[in-house]
């Protein structure tokens, strides 16, 4: 039996806003598909709002080659090791590293990429692959941000070191530059930190099911349910305080009716919500034309904190006709949401990086 929360807001349309609140079926899901059990991704906290990154002095080299691969329209970026690098656990005299990249200016849509960690060493050895699917012309207008970090069990992840490359000056056509090279990491300016602001990451399952059994008389609507699984690595604006909740709205329709929210989780940046949110009223095509917007905030008594978010939908810039800021979701986002259209009566997971948004204002 799974043991998540279960919202359900029943509208006749989800343009309307009609709404009537129903018991839900959905508790009486099993849990045990093994998507209750995936690992957590865990990423980075940068310490930002406390000025520092784990207070560890940068040092060592890291080793990595940069190509872009025509056939498949990606570039790659092959990391193989690191070399003498800093440490991190001064009482136990050692790190345990993992290599991210962003390119910039456009990391939110391009997302993060990380390499898997490897435990108690200052010389790891990764030989992966990290891939953006991206033009090869948009790719001469990014810098490629490489930076290494301690994974903490406790989410104070240190950093150790960065590099940053200027893709629009690289030369391609090098064979030098295809190769191995070993590149010294270096401090990270506070402009730089700002710039890679890390808001955490949320884990999330979707599903579409087109005719709902026993519900909606009119069979030709069906309901997206969006399980909110849990968060990674939630910024800390408080202090060491943080009680976090998920918010939810299907744009267009920005009704306060329409609105639900989890629980509030206090004193974790890691917290779990397993709260599933079902909304109906769907037809196949509206689902090109809606967008799925969580917000995660940090709750007190004077007020709400905005901490990130995500919008879920096709990224077209434009609902039913009419252009829209708000439908401006990221490579991954998008990705997700075409895998729910393709997928009907599935469950489709992903991990995705919460990022700055302009929330959609409330109506009545």
């Amino acid at each position: 039996m799974s043991d998540r929360d279960t919202d359900t807001t029943s509208e006749s349309s989800y343009r309307h806003g009609r709404i009537k609140k129903s018991p839900s079926s959905l508790t009486n899901l099993s849990g045990s598909s093994g998507m209750a059990s995936l690992s957590s991704v865990s990423g980075s906290v940068m310490s930002i709002y406390s000025g520092d990154f784990g207070n560890v002095d940068v040092k060592g080299h890291v080793q990595f080659a940069i190509d872009y691969v025509e056939q498949l329209k990606e570039f790659h970026i092959f990391v193989s090791q690191c070399k003498d690098l800093a440490i991190a656990d001064v009482k136990k005299q050692h790190s345990d590293p993992y290599v991210k990249t962003y390119l910039l200016p456009e990391k939110y849509k391009l997302g993060k990429r990380k390499t898997s960690v490897r435990k108690k060493t200052l010389n790891p050895v990764y030989n992966e692959i990290l891939r953006y699917k991206i033009d090869k012309a948009l790719v001469k207008t990014q810098r490629l941000n490489l930076s290494v970090w301690h994974n903490d069990t406790f989410g104070r992840n240190s950093f150790l070191g960065e590099v940053e490359l200027d893709l629009g000056t690289w030369d391609w056509n090098d064979k030098l530059n295809k190769q191995m090279n070993w590149f010294p990491l270096k401090p990270r300016t506070p402009a730089a930190a700002l710039e890679l602001e890390n808001r955490g990451e949320i884990k999330l399952a979707l599903q579409y099911i087109p005719q709902p059994v026993g519900g909606n008389k009119t069979p030709s609507t069906g309901e997206v349910h969006i399980w909110v699984k849990e968060c990674n690595d939630l910024p800390l604006l408080r202090g060491n305080k943080l009680n976090s909740f998920v918010k939810c709205t299907i744009l267009p329709d920005t009704s306060r009716k329409s609105r639900q929210k989890t629980r509030a989780v206090a004193k974790t940046t890691n917290p779990v919500f397993n709260h599933t949110m079902v909304y109906d009223g769907f037809r196949a095509d509206d689902l090109k034309e809606a967008c799925v917007e969580l917000t995660v905030w940090d709750h007190n008594k004077l007020a709400n904190h905005f901490l990130g978010g995500i919008r879920i939908g096709l990224g077209t810039g434009k609902s039913y006709g009419t252009a829209v800021d708000w439908m401006d979701s990221t490579l991954d986002e998008t990705t997700l949401w075409e895998r729910m259209m393709s997928s009907p009566n599935t469950w489709v997971e992903d991990t995705l990086p919460l990022r700055m948004l302009m929330v959609a204002k409330l109506t009545k």
